[in-house]
């Protein structure tokens, strides 16, 4: 039997014994279940501690020891992130829109406005600094993850040694969720393959509840909880994505109020509205029926006065010009201008219905009682407004992206249906430009304010006392991570998971929180802005811009000048010229080759090189992908929720498909494959035993293929070949339809979807899930009743042109945007 003195001396050698000395702070009894530690958070996670209790032969002579729960500093508040999407400075009533925002006003009267503060011009790139606190550049988001590169600032992976706010929080204590848009993981990981260290619960988010990509319909969206997709509007009329993200968030408060009341949470909010497709519920609609029968130009003019009443722009603000190239509204004839006002209608009732569900969210953090102690940053819109639905807008936004305009006459007959399950809408480019009041541009201008300059109110009442003041310090979304640190106590890490982090890149607004501090100088002096080329520097009052080629609505495709050389350059001193109205680059050269140089030190210290605007050779530049190189696809079992980017690629090519299918004696319908739904894709199927294969050009116009007959029991091989009549985009071809071998139906048609099918269906085999391709035929889920032994696709080569595929890329970039 071993000796006490022997088993001591195993006990100090294993070092079980040796009671901890890493933790900083520890509250409570050390050992106890109840104890808390504080840690310093320079390396996260925080080591284990060691046994720090007593271990003997018997647990009678031994002493337990739990290692103490990690807790923020004391009094370090909860943390509510909230930002909208496609919002430009002049939407919210809160920063003098004509759109009531109070959700927005009650942060903003119990805190600060800030009137320059500033994002990317494009959503994940600002979502990638705003979660980081680092430039877009910086941690690999120069542009959205459709375009990436294999350069550093260009290739959408926010690497290890980038940590996110999440990951930075949840070391020290926090409670990290994440409810929304997802536009930060790499368009090749969408799929439920993984890998998942770049989806929200793999960055420091311990729960999610949102969409991937950039936008998806919100009556059926593709929506995941954590990796799994899920689908709850099933059996819910009238659902909701808006409502239904609210609903989530409000349930995870009270789940975790519930089960840890004073653990902090960090709840980071992001619906997809305003994002296109524009789908506000209908009694939203019907508040804003008839309030924009002035136009946009008398808008425009009723937002700046209202924005020089409310001190949310200096008094001797110019309104910028408009633009030749967008029509003024009284030279419109009334169909126009009756539509074009149904656009800003819907619009405005999607700015609306999103803040007041935003609003609940707030409510029951009051409710809670949690209302004193939590920092709340609402940002109005990620950048300006999108500018992505054509000078006419549109019904269908696939079909704007991609080129196609609908002229208003065919618009009208989707007037009462506008913003419904019917449609997918966005808005004329002359509404976008309007809501940017009193700047220049629209989303995707990183130059000029338009696509830059968003609404922002940040309340903490426990701490900012100044409630209802206004700040006019120069910020930016990377400042917005320190500020979160400096408020909870928590200083950005040295070492995450083993791995140096990059140096967090922005300044803490915490300073402009006192009263005293009205007037302050910005803490932030300096800020570079690039997208596709289009760029600007900020410095100390003064910014440098380059004066945009073309307008983004031509969707990148006319010809670009050399990125070096080839741009003209304004200057604007904005502490006299805060709407960048004033050029003053011929009368102050100098001051403008002095920026010129500081934008080519700052893009080489922040990864913005090598700088691109000849989209072709950036889009067709390789980069990792499920399905590169691959011409056949075999699927030998049901699923639902495949990416459109893992799947097999039908567009420009000529291609067949193959279903090996066993009836039964009770006969059998169902979905094989498919692509898409109510606004694009495809179908093959069964429909009371009868084969047929629906094609749906972007809800413009279907197209049918259908047997005679239906099948008898037993093994059939079902088949479709479409022949393509290429080459270039969008041309028609000849499909047959056939039944072992044998040919049942053959159609020739004039057009085919040109370069983009859908954004935010799926590929399934077996079953359709979301929407259905053709409603005369069938309702979701449409599950096959037979046996699939499996289905093959075999495609042809693409028959498009080099600079024709650079344009389908683009348009897919654009759409995911």
């Amino acid at each position: 039997m071993i000796s006490r003195k022997l088993f001591s001396l195993l006990m100090i050698s294993s070092g079980l014994c040796i009671a901890s000395a890493h933790a900083q702070t520890i509250n409570g009894t050390p050992g106890a279940p109840s104890a808390t530690q504080t840690i310093d958070g320079r390396y996260i996670p925080s080591p284990p501690l060691p046994f720090g209790g007593v271990i003997n032969l018997d647990a009678a002579n031994s002493k337990p020891f739990w290692p103490p729960t990690v807790v923020p500093p004391a009094g370090a508040p909860n943390v509510l992130l909230i930002m909208t999407d496609d919002a430009g400075y002049g939407v919210s009533g809160t920063f003098g829109g004509v759109i009531p925002t109070p959700a927005l006003d009650r942060v903003a009267n119990a805190g600060l406005r800030y009137t320059t503060f500033n994002s990317t011009a494009l959503c994940s790139p600002t979502r990638a600094a705003l979660i980081t606190g680092r430039n877009h550049h910086s941690v690999g988001f120069g542009v959205i993850t459709e375009q990436s590169t294999g350069f550093p600032g260009y290739d959408s992976v926010i690497g290890p040694e980038n940590a996110t706010v999440g990951e930075i929080l949840k070391e020290n204590g926090f409670a990290t969720s994440w409810f929304g848009k997802e536009h930060n993981t790499p368009s090749f990981q969408y799929s439920l393959s993984g890998p998942f260290n770049q989806w929200p619960v793999g960055m420091g988010f311990e729960y999610f509840y949102g969409f991937m990509g950039g936008e998806t319909n919100q009556w059926t969206p593709y929506l995941f909880q954590n990796t799994t997709q899920v689908f709850p509007w099933i059996g819910k009329p009238g659902y909701n994505l808006t409502t239904d993200l609210a609903d989530n968030a409000i349930d995870y408060l009270r789940q975790t109020n519930a089960g840890a009341p004073d653990k902090p949470f960090f709840l980071y909010f992001v619906p997809g509205g305003t994002h296109a497709p524009h789908q506000p519920t209908p009694e939203w609609i019907a508040k804003f029926k008839g309030k924009f029968d002035m136009g946009w130009n008398a808008m425009r003019d009723q937002i700046f006065a209202n924005q020089k009443r409310l001190g949310v722009i200096p008094a001797n603000t110019a309104l910028t010009p408009w633009p030749d190239s967008l029509p003024k509204w009284d030279t419109l004839a009334p169909d126009d201008k009756k539509m074009f006002a149904r656009q800003a209608e819907v619009y405005a009732a999607y700015v609306a219905y999103t803040d007041h569900e935003i609003g609940r969210v707030i409510q029951e953090v009051e409710d809670q009682g949690k209302l004193d102690n939590t920092l709340i940053i609402y940002i109005e819109g990620d950048n300006g407004t999108s500018a992505e639905g054509s000078t006419l807008g549109t019904p269908f936004d696939l079909a704007a992206i991609q080129g196609i305009d609908i002229p208003v006459k065919d618009q009208l007959p989707f007037y009462d249906v506008w913003g419904s399950d019917k449609t997918t809408p966005h808005m004329s480019v002359a509404w976008s430009w309007a809501f940017d009041t009193p700047f220049k541009w629209t989303k995707q201008i990183a130059s000029h304010f338009g696509g830059t300059r968003q609404g922002m109110a940040m309340a903490w009442p426990a701490r900012i006392k100044d409630a209802g003041g206004i700040r006019h310090q120069f910020h930016h979304m990377i400042d917005i991570v320190p500020t979160i640190l400096e408020a909870t106590g928590i200083q950005a890490p040295v070492s995450v998971n083993g791995i140096q982090q990059r140096p967090i890149e922005g300044v803490s607004m915490a300073y402009s929180w006192d009263k005293a501090n009205t007037d302050a100088p910005s803490a932030r002096t300096t800020q570079y802005f690039e997208m596709f080329g289009d760029r600007a520097i900020y410095h100390d009052g003064w910014i440098a811009s380059t004066r945009p080629p073309q307008p983004p609505w031509l969707l990148g495709l006319a010809k670009m000048p050399d990125v070096i050389g080839g741009y003209d350059w304004e200057l604007y001193n904005l502490a006299e010229d805060y709407s960048q109205n004033n050029d003053l680059a011929a009368a102050n050269p100098q001051k403008l080759q002095e920026l010129k140089d500081l934008f080519l030190v700052e893009a080489a210290k922040y990864n913005v090189f090598p700088l691109d605007n000849s989209i072709v050779q950036r889009l067709l530049a390789p980069r990792p992908s499920a399905t590169a190189g691959r011409n056949s696809f075999v699927y030998a079992s049901r699923f639902s929720g495949l990416p459109a980017s893992a799947s097999p690629d039908l567009l420009t090519r000529s291609y067949t498909i193959e279903a090996d299918v066993e009836i039964p004696d009770a006969g059998a319908e169902g979905m094989l494959a498919t692509l898409g739904g109510h606004f694009g894709g495809y179908g093959l199927y069964l429909l009371k035993g009868k084969p047929v294969f629906a094609y749906n050009l972007l809800a413009l116009d279907h197209f049918r293929w259908e047997g005679k007959d239906a099948l008898t029991p037993g093994k059939h091989r079902i088949g479709f070949e479409f022949t393509y009549d290429g080459p270039g985009p969008g041309k028609g071809g000849t499909g047959v339809l056939k039944v072992d071998d044998n040919e049942v139906d053959r159609q020739q048609i004039p057009h085919t979807t040109p370069f983009l099918m859908t954004i935010d269906e799926t590929f399934d085999v077996g079953v359709d899930t979301r929407t259905s391709v053709n409603e005369a035929d069938y309702q979701v889920p449409f599950a096959f009743t037979g046996k699939l032994d499996k289905i093959t696709f075999k495609l042809g080569p693409t028959q498009l042109s080099a600079n024709e595929q650079a344009a389908s890329r683009t348009k897919l970039a654009r759409a995911r945007d």
